[in-house]
């Protein structure tokens, strides 16, 4: 209850790079931006816009809603197809490297 919405959204974009083995860098394509600065809003020294927000929940095919909801709505909410498989961890530094290939 005592966490501030900005301190919410970090733990819940920290959350679903984790649910599906994607990186900051991963994310940073995605929205366009460096991972230096997915990594400065990570830790709080820059903040995540709504407008990032609403960028990060299409990525993961989420309600913005649900992304604001917390870690725990988030995750549940991500679809089967997003979630990291058990042992896919090798393939998550290739996708990196690959970037557009088919890591999407």
């Amino acid at each position: 209850m005592g966490m501030s919405l900005d301190e919410r959204v970090r733990s819940t974009v920290a959350a679903l790079l984790h649910a599906t083995g994607e990186s900051q860098t991963d994310l940073a394509a995605v929205l366009g931006v460096s991972q230096a600065q997915v990594s400065r809003r990570q830790s709080g020294t820059a903040v995540w816009s709504l407008a990032d927000c609403d960028a990060v929940a299409a990525h993961y095919g989420i309600d913005v809603l649900e992304l604001l909801a917390g870690p725990t709505r988030a995750t549940e909410s991500l679809p089967e197809e997003r979630r990291r498989v058990p042992g896919r961890h090798a393939h998550t530094a290739r996708a990196a490297a690959v970037q557009d290939g088919e890591a999407r």
